[in-house]
């Protein structure tokens, strides 16, 4: 799967995707990460991509004329566009639909995805003529759109055959059934202490009973009402 972040701060990005489980995935080849400077596709000596907004108020709004000519530069987009079925364009938005497990999982099934990191104020509205959905991390604002971007990849670089040690961490964690956060875990030393007590590891878990330990589990995972998304 490719990956394709259009911003204004390209750099931003250098130490989140060379750690980890990011990092193995993209030695591997299971994911390609594409960073485009927005600034590369601005015509004048400033390299200016925001302005101000028509009909007044705070703040400055991107521009739509070099997001424009960067999703024109990305060739899958020429080759498909807005409503291509393998590829997806994304913009980081404040309004947009909630991102979650659920929409992580559909996104797994893509070839390619163009996330735009929106900034300031917001971005000139006549981008949503070619891009494909808005999508929001929470209901909260932050100040651009990159770590938006940074949670839907690695959302969905979990979820890519290989790119886990272990196929089942991400079969049985948190949200990978709707509404079920996973039960607490546990590991050496059985017994810890801390400011003169202890504290133990349930006996359950050092039991050898699988099938008691199934059931504690199953009696621990916690069960919430999954968040509704913004249309």
């Amino acid at each position: 799967m490719t990956f394709h972040i259009i911003t204004i701060f390209p750099k931003i990005f250098d130490s989140y995707f060379n750690e980890s489980i990011l990092k193995r995935a993209r030695t591997n080849k299971l994911i390609d990460i594409k960073i485009h400077n927005l600034r590369d596709w601005t015509t004048d000596r400033h390299k200016t991509v925001d302005d101000t907004p028509f009909g007044g108020g705070a703040g400055m709004v991107m521009k739509i004329e070099p997001l424009y000519k960067a999703l024109q530069s990305i060739p899958l987009f020429n080759k498909g566009g807005k409503g291509n079925l393998k590829t997806k364009t994304i913009l980081l938005s404040a309004k947009g639909k909630t991102w979650n497990q659920k929409l992580a999982k559909s996104h797994s099934k893509l070839n390619d995805i163009i996330l735009i990191c929106g900034r300031y104020e917001g971005v000139d509205e006549r981008i949503t003529k070619f891009i494909d959905e808005e999508i929001s991390i929470g209901d909260y604002v932050l100040t651009g759109g990159e770590i938006g971007a940074m949670a839907i990849i690695d959302s969905i670089t979990r979820l890519l055959p290989g790119a886990l040690g272990n196929a089942d961490s991400a079969k049985n964690e948190s949200h990978s059934v709707p509404g079920v956060l996973e039960h607490p875990q546990y590991t050496r030393p059985e017994i810890f202490t801390a400011s003169g007590k202890s504290y133990r590891v349930p006996k359950v878990l050092i039991s050898g009973n699988h099938k008691k330990i199934a059931d504690w589990r199953a009696k621990k995972s916690k069960h919430i009402r999954p968040s509704s998304s913004r249309a």
